[in-house]
């Protein structure tokens, strides 16, 4: 069976394409336009139309609501170390020492 389906096809397409014909050419006869007619007499000027009177006045809009509160801000950096102070004054020279039980200590 598919073989007949294909053996028609393959005959039907070989027949078509021998009897392709070609067309004839069809000669359409060009309208040649005649003189130009004398011009129109010019129309009548309209009349003006009356001026629209003004719209109203719109009503005033509802307010808005109120916006969110901004986000809290990062915290701020550390603030740098301050700079060495200054000597401190120099102190008063001790008093020379008492005769009597006195050890005297001697770094080395």
């Amino acid at each position: 069976m598919k073989y007949s389906i294909l053996l028609l096809a393959l005959v039907g397409s070989i027949a078509l394409s021998a009897c392709e014909r070609q067309p004839a050419a069809v000669v359409v006869p060009v309208a040649v336009p005649g003189p130009a007619g004398p011009a129109g007499a010019t129309g009548d000027t309209g009349v003006a139309g009356a001026a629209a009177p003004a719209g109203a006045t719109g009503a005033t809009g509802a307010t808005g609501a109120t916006g969110f509160d901004g986000a809290t801000g990062a915290k701020g950096s550390t603030g740098s170390t301050g700079a060495t102070g200054y000597d401190g004054a120099k102190g008063d020279t001790g008093d020379t020492g008492k005769t009597g039980n006195t050890v005297i200590v001697v770094p080395k």
